[in-house]
């Protein structure tokens, strides 16, 4: 039996719903390391081809060699000889394409390599394209350009209101990003700080910069200069300028890199400060999450503004995708539910993000149909909900997406 009759047929209205991706990064321009860019491992840890024997280097070479015009399940080796033999460019449009999207939100705030823009990498897929800001590099850019302490807290919110409504991009920015939980954690203080106490922390570390106490690291790193800004009162501080411009504020929660210690990115210690951003309206959006997925459902029924995806997990869980998108839905209401991939790098991470997502919903809606717990009607409604819809309501974005 071949491995295409092997796979079971998705529900049609899973095959066919366009997917809007409410977090993702830009592609390389060209070529690409897959070991070093496939899962979360770099250095020693990503040598000698340990990420292709995982579950996501499995689902890699499953899915990813027929849009090469290769079998499924070829070697690493002929893959990689494959792929350098096509135009980057068709490399990837290939991909994207293939991924059936419709809208793109594009952390910017990681760029150590020459990634395509959103309005490029959303182009090769036919969708359309929107930024999300970090709020970190925005100080980061007041640093580097000389703002002292003092100053501080009315630089940054001037500078966070010109970003938004000037996107750096060309394309409209559709939320922010915090990723506290690289830097002190997520355990973070309810009160909004005060512009004394936030003057008093940008003190401390742009006195670090002029000491040079810079340090590298995974998603958040800055290469030392400015000096890695690690302070909680900053931090929360973004997160409270963020939420007074009404927008969607992001959260990277749960699996990350080495440069996180993953203790400290359980999304319940979020519980405090999501309680007393609840009176703004801002919305709250939880990535990631694995593995507190279950944890991340529970925040986003209790607090209205809370919503919850499984980005990131849901590609490098690979084959075991059903399993884990089925305990994120637990206790998730579905309208809180959203798509994303964090896609960074290789193209195929949105084919495989993509189409990991689609079977793993479709399995999950399937087993509802059999057991006769919704209706067919239900069914689409739901993957309505979950590939664009609940994005929609959560961004406020315009009909086209």
């Amino acid at each position: 039996m071949s491995s295409d009759r092997a796979v079971p047929p998705l529900l049609p209205f899973v095959a066919t719903q366009q997917l809007t991706d409410h977090h993702c990064h830009g592609v390389l321009r060209s070529g690409g390391d897959l070991d070093g860019l496939l899962n979360e491992a770099d250095g020693d840890a990503a040598r000698d081809g340990l990420a292709f024997d995982t579950l996501a280097g499995m689902a890699f070479r499953r899915w990813c060699p027929p849009l090469l015009g290769l079998p499924a399940h070829s070697s690493v080796a002929d893959y990689q000889a494959q792929r350098e033999a096509l135009d980057p460019a068709e490399l990837n449009r290939r991909f994207l394409q293939a991924s059936g999207l419709a809208a793109l939100f594009m952390d910017t705030g990681y760029t150590p390599r020459a990634l395509l823009s959103p309005a490029e990498t959303a182009a090769l897929a036919g969708a359309a394209a929107f930024e999300v800001v970090r709020l970190e590099q925005v100080a980061e850019a007041l640093g580097a350009d000389g703002v002292g302490p003092a100053e501080f807290p009315d630089a940054y919110r001037a500078a966070l209101a010109e970003r938004v409504t000037s996107p750096a991009f060309g394309v409209p920015v559709a939320g922010v990003k915090s990723i506290a939980a690289y830097r002190v954690g997520l355990a973070l203080d309810a009160r909004r700080p005060r512009d004394a106490e936030v003057a008093a922390a940008a003190g401390r570390w742009l006195a670090d910069e002029a000491g040079g106490n810079g340090r590298t690291g995974g998603d958040g790193r800055t290469g030392g200069t400015p000096p890695r800004l690690a302070d909680e009162t900053l931090h929360r501080f973004f997160i409270w300028c963020g939420a007074e411009l009404g927008l969607p504020i992001q959260f990277h929660v749960g699996y990350g890199d080495r440069d996180i210690d993953l203790h400290r990115c359980n999304p319940l210690l979020l519980t405090e400060l999501l309680r007393a951003l609840e009176p703004t309206g801002a919305p709250v959006l939880l990535l990631h999450n694995y593995p507190y997925h279950r944890e991340a459902g529970y925040l986003a029924q209790v607090f209205p503004n809370v919503f919850a995806d499984l980005g990131l997990a849901t590609h490098n869980v690979g084959a075991r995708a059903p399993e884990v998108l089925a305990e994120a839905f637990e206790l998730v209401p579905l309208r809180k539910f959203l798509f994303s991939s964090d896609a960074f790098g290789l193209p195929e991470l949105y084919y495989l993000s993509t189409l990991l997502f689609r079977r793993a919903l479709s399995r999950f809606l399937q087993a509802r149909l059999d057991a006769d717990d919704i209706s067919y009607a239900d069914a689409e409604r739901i993957t309505r909900l979950i590939g664009s819809e609940n994005a929609a309501r959560a961004y406020a974005l315009p009909e086209r997406a």
